[in-house]
């Protein structure tokens, strides 16, 4: 599994890196879950990270603007990002969730290397936005590489709270078969990182356990950073079925 550790500009990068860091994810707090940072930071970011360095980019909590989307994925792309995440906010039929990453995608298509996550909500009831069992299907028909669940509201409450984790590996295992990667985010502490894994998750993305105090807006810390890539890097245990009652503590 792959660490992937957020960021907000230039001057965590070197923590991030220092940590063990795989991906490098760039976003906006101050504009929600999953907010955009602006070009300047983006670019700053990536010379500070130049390639092969991977790096995503968080374009927003998307409204049902396929053509903002679009403008977006181009733009973070030509600013240096890999991995382009759009957050599934706007839409409200998988029609139009699939009409909207599938902007995203042909924008960059002809950017060698780029790819689109479709990141949906775990917290989807309170949000009022697509249930995340959906999201497989929407990246598969919206030609993303693969797709994230995260919590859009972050107010502590973390991503095993919302879906229970028999549901998170059966959407897994959906994203699997159809060739799509998976990443799992949502105030996600040390102790979950062997539940991912028992999940089969591609990546787990982390801030607040990576920052100073366990608080989002804290700075972060490598060493921090360095604990987290340990605990990803030690033996798996053997697969069963997921308990959380044993894996959670």
């Amino acid at each position: 599994m792959r660490l992937l550790i957020s960021v907000v500009g230039p001057d965590e990068v070197g923590a991030a890196l220092a940590g063990g860091a795989d991906i490098l994810d760039l976003k906006n707090p101050a504009e929600g879950s999953l907010g955009a940072p602006s070009p300047s930071i983006l670019r700053l970011v990536r010379q500070a990270a130049p390639p092969p360095q991977l790096l995503s980019v968080a374009i927003g909590d998307m409204p049902d603007l396929p053509g903002t989307a679009a403008l977006a994925a181009a733009g973070a792309v030509s600013c240096g990002a890999d991995y382009i995440k759009i957050g599934l906010w706007g839409p409200r039929s998988e029609a139009a969730a699939v009409a909207l990453v599938r902007a995203a995608t042909e924008a960059v298509a002809a950017c060698p290397g780029a790819a689109v996550i479709a990141a949906g909500y775990a917290d989807a009831e309170r949000a009022g936005t697509l249930e995340p069992r959906l999201l497989p299907g929407i990246a598969l028909r919206g030609g993303a590489a693969g797709c994230l669940i995260d919590t859009a509201v972050k107010d502590g409450r973390p991503l095993f709270e919302f879906l229970a984790p028999d549901t998170l590996a059966a959407i897994v295992a959906e994203a699997h078969a159809a060739g799509l990667l998976v990443a799992l985010a949502g105030a996600l502490r040390a102790h979950d990182l062997p539940v991912l894994q028992e999940l089969d998750a591609d990546i787990a993305g982390v801030r607040s356990a990576a920052c100073q105090d366990g608080r989002r807006g804290g700075p972060l810390q490598a060493w921090r950073v360095r604990e987290l890539r340990a605990l990803l890097d030690a033996p798996a245990p053997a697969r069963t079925s997921v308990n959380p009652a044993q894996t959670i503590g």
